[in-house]
């Protein structure tokens, strides 16, 4: 494993060693050593390398959000009224838990949002009581995902 300039370059075991945790985050490092053929010693030396080199961020537990009711995924473009706004309505968006992700981005909207809801009827309080009262916030424009069809990782 190399660094240059921020870059990480990886070598075919730690590539085997990623896609097995990309997979399964708890898969066993015995388990992973054996499918490789090295040590679980090197395992973790060759993982304790990844993430102090920036390029594992962690491991997660992912909750279903249907199981919980959440039914209603919905992507919001969000207008401020100026620039100055941003900051102070991000901040604004962070209060409000029913916001998965806060994007800054470039075209119509100043900001993109993505938000889970329970149905229709919650997704219309959410943007009516909470979005829409934020100071700088002028208009949002909302599309509702009918279901998702990919959901991955960028490839090692």
């Amino acid at each position: 494993m190399k660094f240059a300039n921020h870059l990480v370059k990886i070598d075919g075991i730690d590539k085997k060693i990623l896609k097995f945790l990309m997979q399964d985050a708890r898969k066993p490092i015995l388990e992973i050593a054996r499918n490789i053929g090295i040590s679980g010693a090197a395992i973790h030396q060759r993982l304790r390398k990844l993430e102090n080199s920036g390029l594992i961020a962690g491991s997660k537990c992912i909750i279903n959000p249907k199981i919980l009711g959440y039914t209603t995924m919905a992507y919001v473009g969000i207008f401020l009224d100026k620039a100055i706004s941003n900051p102070l309505a991000v901040k604004e968006l962070e209060k409000i838990p029913e916001v998965l992700e806060c994007h800054y981005t470039t075209g119509n909207w100043s900001i993109l949002i993505k938000i889970l809801c329970i149905d229709n009827e919650h997704l219309m309080q959410v943007l009516n009581k909470k979005i829409q009262s934020i100071e700088g916030v002028s208009r949002t424009e909302t599309f509702i995902s009918l279901n998702q069809q990919i959901d991955r990782q960028i490839t090692i």
